[in-house]
């Protein structure tokens, strides 16, 4: 990351690895070009352009999971429940389905899906009793589930799954991966989309919203203690 001024920050854990950094357009590739090399895989990431660095600093951090569910999920269970962004729209129109947004409220509040449901939680962990208390896999047959990137769905998916929902639907790549492969004509996004970077969020064109100059007094993201 030194080398080729790569800034941002790269989680690892047992259950794989993740990350969002920054850089010039051929530091980035040659910095892929690494990583596949030194997990010995493949990576789908996405892409999206800024003038400005929204990341400060390079960090590499070892993490018991890279979102805390802190609960135990079998990740094969989610086989067969990614989404592409062409057959989302469909599936969401469906009165049937009920759309699930598995993000914090302080990212909701920016933007959403339309119809989707905000389960007005402060963290990932308190998603699973919020289903629990609010969805029978008896009754809701069908839930369609989305995130920023598509981790937290990652997990969440397959846990649904668990649970015994008979139809699950995670957004492949999330909505970064919609808003960049759907034409804005065609997007049932509403809104624009929080990201953890100093651009704090972007517009269905991916590029820096309007909340970077007008920021809501109620985004308030949870803040980490200085050391």
């Amino acid at each position: 990351m030194d080398e080729l001024s790569i800034k941002g920050t790269i989680l690892i854990a047992e259950e794989g690895y993740n990350s969002t950094i920054s850089g010039l357009p051929e530091d980035i590739l040659k910095f892929v070009e690494i990583l596949e090399n030194t997990f010995d895989t493949k990576l789908v990431y996405k892409t999206s352009y800024f003038a400005e660095r929204p990341f400060l600093k390079a960090k590499v951090r070892i993490k018991q999971e890279i979102v805390s569910l802190r609960h135990p999920v079998k990740i094969e269970k989610g086989i067969g429940t990614h989404t592409k962004s062409g057959d989302w729209n469909k599936i969401i129109s469906d009165k049937d389905t009920i759309i699930l947004d598995t993000r914090n409220d302080y990212e909701v509040e920016l933007g959403t899906f339309k119809g989707a449901i905000n389960p007005q939680i402060e963290k990932f962990s308190d998603l699973t009793d919020f289903v629990r208390e609010n969805f029978d896999p008896k009754e809701h047959k069908k839930i369609a589930m989305f995130c920023t990137g598509g981790i937290r769905c990652e997990k969440f998916a397959p846990l649904m799954v668990e649970m015994g929902f008979e139809n699950v639907y995670q957004l492949e790549g999330g909505i970064l991966k919609y808003l960049e492969e759907t034409p804005e004509e065609q997007s049932l996004w509403e809104g624009e989309c929080f990201v953890f970077d100093d651009r704090i969020a972007v517009d269905k064109n991916l590029e820096g919203g309007k909340t970077i100059d007008n920021r809501p007094l109620t985004i308030n993201p949870p803040q980490k203690k200085a050391k």
